[in-house]
């Protein structure tokens, strides 16, 4: 399947069964010889084991830094992990690091690579989220999340085969992270409207047809089949691609993930184990649409009405009625294998309230949410 053209970003991107197979090679060839391989237990058995024996007999020489997990036994891209990567990295000697894993290794790695002025390879063991191909890196620090300037890989190699052996559960969390485009894409028109905030054609064409094209294939997906899984892992690097297009995450990226980062701190403050970041996504793109959806439509606020409903009512409610509802995006989020509703993820009803009022805060992005909430009540 075809990459965008704005794959020029990278040196490489192989989505194929055998990708595995094909960093060696690669990594001979931009005469990168000792390497540091970053994984977790997971990831190790998943594809690192193999790896580091294809590299090593490549006449290669890979080490190994095997992160591991905090008191909750998740491996979480905070100052410790960082830390450990940090030290594992040789001065002057370490010529790539190579992330072996999905999201949070992947946004350890690139801030690591960033920090220390050295390139690395992503090779995704599970299709679950779109960061792969981004260049920020959402790390927590002292509890709170914060989104830093890092790097996108140089190269990329997702093997097909490795990837339909993922868990459902994190195959179905690639899923739902696409599927809140659809909030985050009306979010971003929203605030290009009302605010002023910067627009870009082609970074948003390239989203919605990533997303259609999970939609199209949700069944497949869910069924874990060579093709739903190809479409879903090209889904994820495209959409990747239009937030390094555009410079920001806003193609990607609206309250239906500020919902989501909202939820993963308080469950850190709580001490309560890390839910996977699409399946919180997925879930709050629907409770998104929903609070949506009965503002414009039907009058339902928190508080009053915001400003830019009043002035621009036509518009948005255009815009909105391309955004499914709240049962079609929870039927799509059961086809493709993941949680649904908030309830399966434990989030209760104070979380989730606590949550619309507040998660606006987290970043300074204009969202209709921000705008409902600053139209007092909340």
């Amino acid at each position: 399947m075809s990459m965008v053209k704005e794959a020029a970003f990278f040196e490489r991107i192989v989505l194929e069964t055998g990708a595995l197979s094909q960093v060696a090679p690669y990594l001979r060839e931009r005469g990168s010889r000792r390497l540091l391989l970053a994984a977790d237990r997971n990831t190790y058995e998943a594809a690192g084991r193999d790896l580091e024996r294809m590299l090593a007999e490549a006449g290669l020489e890979p080490a190994l830094c095997l992160l591991a997990p905090n008191e909750t036994g998740d491996v979480v891209a905070d100052e410790a992990s960082l830390i450990q990567l940090l030290l594992a990295v040789e001065p002057g000697m370490t010529e790539a690091l190579v992330a072996v894993g999905s999201g949070t290794i992947h946004d350890i790695v690139r801030f690591a690579a960033h920090k220390s002025g050295i390139p690395f390879v992503s090779v995704p063991t599970a299709p679950s989220v779109d960061g792969f191909t981004s260049a920020g890196a959402p790390l927590i620090i002292r509890g709170t999340k914060k989104t830093v300037p890092a790097v996108p890989p140089v190269a990329i190699f997702a093997d097909l085969r490795i990837l339909m052996e993922a868990p459902q559960p994190l195959v179905a969390a690639g899923f739902g992270d696409m599927l809140g485009k659809m909030t985050s894409l009306f979010d971003w028109k929203f605030s290009s409207l009302t605010a002023g905030e910067p627009y870009n054609e082609q970074a948003a064409l390239i989203t919605e047809r990533a997303l259609a094209s999970c939609v199209e294939h949700a069944r497949e997906i869910g069924e874990r089949t060579e093709r739903g899984i190809t479409v879903l892992m090209t889904a994820l690097i495209e959409s990747g691609i239009a937030m390094l297009l555009f410079g920001q995450s806003h193609p990607a990226s609206g309250a239906e993930h500020h919902l989501s980062h909202y939820w993963e701190m308080e469950y850190l403050r709580r001490g309560r184990r890390a839910l996977l970041h699409g399946a919180k996504v997925g879930v709050a793109c629907a409770e998104i649409s929903r609070l949506y959806h009965d503002a414009a439509e039907r009058g339902v606020y928190p508080g009053g009405e915001p400003e830019a409903l009043r002035q621009h009512g036509g518009q948005v409610r255009e815009w909105l009625a391309a955004v499914p509802g709240e049962a079609a995006i929870r039927e799509l989020l059961r086809l493709a294998g993941g949680p649904s509703s908030r309830q399966e993820l434990g989030i209760d009803d104070e979380l989730l309230a606590a949550s619309l009022r507040e998660a606006h805060l987290i970043r300074d992005r204009h969202t209709l949410l921000r705008a409902l909430n600053e139209a007092g009540g909340r």
